[in-house]
């Protein structure tokens, strides 16, 4: 059996720990009301705030966000006042002397809105907290809806990350998917935001795994996205999950791609961008030398959260706001209502909009660093991580599943080395990360949820 074969099974992404699955519905706002507070308290003190746009002009096949078709100026505003509304009252709850070192827009597609909503929200946030000297703001765009009319806009108005979802340069690929390409040439977007502002920094991002894509179309995708040489390039994993969103169904049809070429493609897309000066960062990342990602993973500093990866240096607890938006505080997380109507009802009657959460206990937060440890920096120092978190190595190793067994069969397959001090993810095993993450965790021994594939 190959290790494709043998691997490729059902486990959590550990965006978070617990996994969202986990949420229960006897959270509530008042619960969450009191964790804000208590937050003020909490490590870290910065603030990472994050907007949930779920407005698509036009809807992919492949996504499981939270999104919906956008149907007109008057349901956007509505929206966005809520938004700000939203904002008002979590905002007032927060010790205003806390810095904000990250924003974060997401979606849905948040550049399908008019700009001058995006700049609006962003002078509400100025009122309510005071922003760090060079705060990372960051949108993740579809260039189909770009033009350098719109991106001076975003520009003008402070955003300084821009992540543009390309998915793949195949126009047939994109038709597959249902997604239009790019409106404007991606290297003259990348050009013109380099040229307006010496800190604007560029991602790109492609998904491999998608019906029409062979090992050598989408490493033709990688070369042209080396060409235009972005700060970070992301090659996400199709993750087929047709019981959240039912169109993913129309996919299976157009014939989606076997484990063994999935797998390729991510090969060859490593091997090429590990040749042209990229760092491979986490699982699916891809940086620069000089990014300051790189510079974290090298001092074992990396870290992640919902909107992605990140230094431990400037992360802070999320706050997020809008339809399905998931708040990570150190001891809770709390996810908003995934309907737009209801989420707009019960902010306009003053309530916030919490549907689930959960409460970590002491020794789920150890299971978390162990396991944000291994996914982001590849490597868990038992000694390290044991002083770091102020407890011992045996309260480490009693929080976690560690099964020696587990640990000798991913040695003997190449994707480990690990011995009494740390366990070492090889190059071969990034493919597996998730894996041995998934051995770690006492949820996986026993567990009806379900999870996507780790191909």
């Amino acid at each position: 059996m190959g290790l494709i074969e043998k691997y490729n099974i059902p486990v959590p992404r550990y965006t978070s720990y617990p996994p969202a699955t986990y949420f229960t519905g006897s959270f509530t706002a008042g619960d969450y009301i009191e964790a804000v507070r208590n937050s003020n308290k909490w490590d870290p003190e910065s603030v990472s705030l994050y907007f949930h746009i779920p407005f698509c002009k036009k809807m992919c096949f492949y996504c499981g966000c939270n999104s919906c078709l956008a149907s007109g100026k008057e349901s956007i505003e509505n929206y966005f006042g809520a938004l700000e509304k939203e904002l008002s009252i979590t905002g007032r709850l927060i010790d205003p002397s806390r810095k904000v070192t990250q924003i974060h827009f997401g979606g849905g597609t948040p550049n399908s809105v008019p700009a001058d909503f995006l700049a609006r929200l962003m002078d509400t946030l100025r009122q309510y907290f005071i922003l760090s000297v060079s705060p990372e703001i960051a949108i993740e765009c579809n260039p189909a809806y770009l033009d350098i009319t719109y991106l001076q806009q975003l520009i003008n108005t402070g955003f300084n990350r821009f992540s543009l979802g390309i998915q793949d340069f195949n126009l047939q690929v994109l038709n597959n998917v249902n997604r239009d390409p790019s409106s404007v040439p991606v290297e003259e977007i990348v050009s013109f935001l380099r040229s307006e502002n010496d800190d604007v920094k560029v991602n790109l991002d492609f998904i491999y795994g998608l019906p029409g894509q062979t090992p050598g179309s989408f490493e033709d995708t990688i070369r042209k996205a080396i060409d235009i040489r972005p700060d970070r390039l992301v090659t996400f994993s199709y993750a087929h999950v047709p019981w959240v969103n039912k169109t993913q169904k129309i996919l299976e049809k157009r014939g989606l791609p076997d484990n063994e070429i999935k797998a390729d493609m991510y090969r060859n897309a490593y091997g090429l961008l590990t040749e042209n000066g990229y760092r491979a960062i986490g699982l699916d990342h891809f940086v620069l030398e000089n990014d300051e990602l790189f510079l974290a993973l090298e001092k074992g500093k990396l870290h992640r959260n919902f909107q992605g990866y990140c230094t431990r240096d400037t992360t802070g607890q999320v706050y997020a706001f809008g339809v399905s938006a998931i708040s990570q505080l150190k001891r809770v997380y709390s996810q908003n209502t995934k309907s737009v109507d209801e989420y707009i009802t019960l902010v306009k009657g003053n309530v916030l909009p919490v549907k689930k959460g959960y409460l970590l206990n002491d020794r789920e937060i150890i299971i978390r660093e162990v396991i944000s440890e291994l996914m982001c920096n590849k490597t868990i120092n038992w000694a390290s991580l044991a002083e770091r978190m102020n407890i011992t190595i045996p309260e480490i190793l009693d929080s976690v599943n560690y099964d020696q067994q587990l640990m000798r069969q991913f040695k003997d397959d190449g994707i480990i080395d690990y011995d009494d001090d740390s366990v070492r993810i090889t190059g071969k095993g990034s493919l597996f990360i998730r894996n041995v993450a998934a051995s770690l965790d006492p949820l996986m021994a026993d567990t009806a949820k379900k999870f996507s594939r780790s191909f």
